[in-house]
């Protein structure tokens, strides 16, 4: 791993102070690399959790945070025609790790689509666009399972026909897309990556186990939608930033998934969600929401083949380290 980062010594993240921004920029600056942060605190959930995200990376002299949205970094800078401020940003590193998106499943649907396409298609287009202009000699493009949409094709392979099933997974493929054409015609180093199912310490508060976690500590119910079978091929936090790093080195133009290397359905993650947490569940079930899917499951051959990637975080103490953070977090 040593030969990968000493060889990129600049790494800009966007989305940085996000939830897998935060521990990428952590691990970077852990092996040395100079990292350069952009985020533009959206409003999708309270900005005290990104702050506290980024707590130890501030610390260091060798991390910088622009808080700035990319749309706007992009139509900023000197005359017309010339460089903006975004491409100026890009110029000299060695990768960047693009994160920034506008997340959620369930949330993409109706009016909000417009902030979806702003985010995560045009803010992808706009990143790629800059680094063909300096010459990036990678960026590494944030995906996700999404993609996928509903299937019996399992385990879900990256050469599988994407059928997307919401809005939030069509902009993630169009993101793919947009990679797809910029390497193929402007020769830009490209690689995306599929995440599957992403938890562990500070996992957004919308998403599934913290809401649980929460609901478990508080003596609420834990609310699911449907019977609680559908299968997730959960993945820990650590693993999938490991797989970000070694992808730094991966095949351009490639596609990977990043997913936890096993899949239970949802009740059973729950009941191991109360070995973690200490207390018995009450489990209460909604409607199917529209856009969720009933299974995913990542097929790793390729990510383990020309990545060397192997999870290594299982799901009890993958969940043992989420509760204990939640537990301690005081926002």
């Amino acid at each position: 791993m040593a030969d990968v980062i000493s060889r990129r010594r600049r790494v800009v993240v966007t989305g940085a102070a996000g939830f897998i921004g935060s521990h990428l920029v952590d691990r970077l600056l852990a092996d040395g690399c100079d990292v350069v942060g952009v985020d533009s605190f959206e409003d999708y959930y309270p900005r005290p959790y990104k702050e506290a995200n980024l707590a130890g990376a501030r610390s260091s002299s060798r991390f910088s945070l622009l808080t700035d949205n990319l749309l706007d970094l992009a139509a900023g800078g000197g005359a017309e025609g010339g460089t903006s401020r975004l491409a100026a940003l890009l110029a000299g590193a060695d990768c960047v790790v693009h994160l920034a998106a506008q997340a959620g499943v369930r949330a993409s649907w109706g009016r909000s689509f417009r902030i979806y396409t702003e985010n995560n298609v045009l803010a992808t287009q706009l990143v790629l666009e800059a680094c063909r202009e300096v010459g990036v000699a990678k960026l590494v493009y944030a995906s996700s399972s999404s993609v996928y949409g509903d299937t019996d094709q399992l385990p879900m392979r990256e050469d599988a026909n994407c059928r997307p099933v919401s809005p939030y997974g069509v902009t993630k493929l169009a993101g793919e897309q947009l990679c797809r054409l910029y390497h193929r015609n402007h020769g830009v180093p490209t690689v995306s990556l599929r995440f599957f199912t992403v938890y562990g310490p500070r996992q957004r508060p919308d998403m599934a186990f913290h809401i649980f976690l929460r609901a478990l500590f508080a003596g609420r119910p834990l609310e699911i939608y449907g019977e609680g079978n559908q299968t997730r091929d959960f993945t820990f936090v650590s693993d999938i930033v490991e797989g970000i790093v070694l992808a730094m080195k991966g095949r351009d133009g490639a596609v990977y998934n990043l997913g936890g290397g096993s899949r239970v359905t949802l009740l059973e993650a729950i009941r191991t969600l109360e070995i973690a947490g200490g207390r018995e569940a009450h489990v209460q079930g909604e409607s199917v929401q529209a856009g969720d899917v009933k299974h995913t499951w990542a097929d790793l051959s390729l990510a383990t083949e020309e990545l060397g990637y192997a999870p290594r975080v299982a799901l009890d103490e993958g969940l043992r380290r989420e509760a204990e953070w939640l537990r301690e977090l005081r926002v």
